[in-house]
C-alpha cells in the first residue's frame, strides 16, 4: 500500500507555525497569562475551585477512559482558542482586513504574506505621472516599506483649475499615486479615481482631487491632507510631495527662448535645454528627505524625462539627499520618444540629461554617478512602433557603449504589458520583477 504517494493537505492555517510570524510566541504567552489567572483565583479563593475541579475530576477518571477523555479535552480548548484568537485579529488586523472574506485568505496566509512584504527593502521611488503610479502598482507587491516623491509642478486640467482657483499644490499626481498603494478592487479606489462628466464646475475635475483639496483646507497643510487620504484608501507606504512650495516649471529652449509652464512645455515644439522652476530654492520636506536617508533602493522614472522626473531634482535638497544615499539607484527609461520633450533622445541622452539636472558645485559628481542602473525596453513589435512612428514618437535607442563609458549598467528586459488597444506601455509587474531581480543581484555585489 503507497501510503506516501498521496499529498497530505494542511490547512491553511498551519501557516502560522511558520517561523518568523512572530504568531507563537504570543501563543506562548496568552497560555502562560491564563495559567496565571487560573492559579492566582485558585489563591484568592483558598484553593477551593481547584479542589472543586480536581474532586469531580477523580470522580469522572472512574467513569470514563481517562486518555480519550483528556485527547478531546485538549483538542476543543486548542481549536476554541485558535478560533478565538484568529476572530480576534480579524478585528484589529489593519491593512486588508476588510478583503480577507472576499480573497478567501486565512489568517495565517494574511500575516504570512504581511510579514514578508513588512520586512522588504525600503524603497523611495521619485517621479509623476502615470509613470509614477504605474510603477507603484508593481513594487507594492514587493514591500511594504514605500515612499513615493511626487512632483508638484503640474499646472493643466483639474490639478490646475484647482491650483489657480483654490491655491492648493496641483493634487492630480497625488491621487494617482495614492489610488496606486491601495487594492485596485476596491470601490474607494474607484470612487477615489472618479472624474466627473458633467455638472457646471465639476465637469473635469475628479473625487480624488476634490477630496485631497477639502482635507488641505481641513488639515492646514498638504502633506497632512494626504496622510488622511492616504488612510481612507488604506494604502501601503506613504506619498509626499517634493515640496510644498508653489513650484512653477519654465523651460530654456534652443533658441533661448522661455516657455512657462508644465502643460505649456511639450506644446512649444522647441528642443528643451535646460529645466527650471519658480521660486529657484524650494524646499523639500523633512519626511522626503528622510525617506532618501534611509532607503536600500532609488527608482527614477518612468514618465517624462523633464516635466515628471527632472522637475523632482530642481528640489536642490532632493538632489543632494539622492547624491548623499547609499541606496542602489536605478532609472527606468521610457519606451518610446515623447513628442515635445524627447523627440530622438536615446537611452544615453535620458542619463544625460539627469546627469547635467543633479550636478551640484558641492558635489564631486566625478567620482559615482547618481545612477547606477538603467532598466530599458528591448523589444517592441513593429507594428505598434509604425503606429506610433506616424505620430512622431520612436521606440528609444539603446546606446549601450556610450551608456558603459558614463559607468552606468544597463538592464535590458520585455517590459511591455499585452495590449488589446496596441499601446506601447510598461507592465508594472515586470518591471518590478526586473528591478527586484536587478536590486538583489547588485546587492550581493556589495
Amino acid at each position: 500500500m503507497k501510503i506516501f504517494d498521496k499529498k497530505v493537505k494542511l490547512p491553511k492555517d498551519a501557516i502560522i507555525l511558520l517561523p518568523g510570524l512572530k504568531v507563537k510566541r504570543w501563543f506562548a504567552l496568552i497560555i502562560m497569562a491564563s495559567v496565571l489567572a487560573a492559579l492566582g483565583l485558585t489563591f484568592l479563593f483558598r484553593l477551593e475551585p481547584l479542589e472543586f475541579i480536581v474532586t469531580q475530576a477523580k470522580e469522572l477518571y472512574k467513569i470514563v477512559p481517562p486518555e480519550p477523555v483528556g485527547a478531546l479535552l485538549i483538542a476543543i480548548g486548542a481549536v476554541l482558542f485558535v478560533l478565538a484568537w484568529k476572530k480576534t485579529n480579524l478585528s484589529m488586523i489593519d491593512d486588508e482586513d476588510i478583503n480577507i472574506k472576499r480573497k478567501k485568505d486565512s489568517i495565517g496566509e494574511l500575516l504570512y504574506r504581511k510579514m514578508k512584504l513588512d520586512r522588504g527593502p525600503k524603497i523611495v521611488a521619485i517621479g509623476g505621472g502615470t509613470g509614477l503610479s504605474m510603477l507603484l502598482k508593481g513594487i507594492k507587491k514587493l514591500t511594504n516599506n514605500i515612499t513615493a516623491i511626487v512632483t508638484v509642478g503640474d499646472d493643466g486640467g483639474s490639478s490646475g483649475r484647482l491650483r489657480e482657483q483654490m491655491g492648493v499644490l496641483p493634487p492630480g499626481d497625488i491621487r494617482n499615486c495614492i489610488a496606486a498603494l491601495a487594492d485596485d478592487d476596491d470601490i474607494v479606489t474607484k470612487l477615489f479615481q472618479y472624474r466627473f462628466k458633467t455638472g457646471e464646475g465639476l465637469e473635469g475635475h475628479s473625487f480624488g482631487n476634490l477630496f485631497i483639496t477639502a482635507m488641505t483646507a481641513i488639515c492646514g497643510d498638504m502633506v497632512s491632507a494626504i496622510k488622511e487620504s492616504s488612510k481612507v484608501l488604506l494604502i501601503r507606504g506613504r506619498v509626499l510631495p517634493a515640496t510644498c512650495d508653489d513650484m512653477k516649471l519654465y523651460a530654456k529652449m534652443e533658441d533661448d527662448s522661455i516657455v512657462k509652464g508644465e502643460s505649456n512645455i511639450p506644446e512649444a515644439g522647441k528642443r528643451i535645454m535646460r529645466l527650471g522652476c519658480e521660486p529657484a530654492d524650494c524646499k523639500a520636506i523633512p519626511e522626503a528627505l528622510e525617506a532618501i536617508h534611509n532607503a536600500d533602493l532609488i527608482i527614477m522614472g518612468p514618465g517624462s524625462l523633464y516635466t515628471s522626473v527632472i522637475s523632482n531634482f530642481l528640489v536642490k535638497d532632493i538632489t543632494r539627499a539622492v547624491w548623499s544615499a547609499k541606496a542602489k539607484k536605478i532609472y527606468v527609461c521610457n519606451v518610446m520618444t515623447q513628442v515635445g520633450e524627447t523627440d530622438n533622445y536615446s537611452v544615453s541622452d535620458h542619463v544625460k540629461t539627469i546627469f547635467d539636472h543633479t550636478h551640484l558645485d558641492d558635489i564631486d559628481d566625478s567620482k559615482k554617478n547618481i545612477i547606477d542602473a538603467v532598466l530599458v525596453n528591448n523589444f517592441i513589435p513593429r507594428n505598434l512602433a509604425e503606429k506610433y512612428e506616424q505620430a512622431g514618437s520612436l521606440p528609444v535607442e539603446i546606446d549601450i557603449t556610450e551608456l558603459r563609458r558614463m559607468g552606468v549598467e544597463v538592464v535590458q528586459k520585455n517590459l511591455l504589458e499585452d495590449s488589446k488597444e496596441g499601446l506601447v506601455r510598461h507592465s508594472y509587474s515586470k518591471v518590478a520583477k526586473a528591478i527586484y531581480f536587478w536590486y538583489k543581484r547588485a546587492s550581493k555585489r556589495k
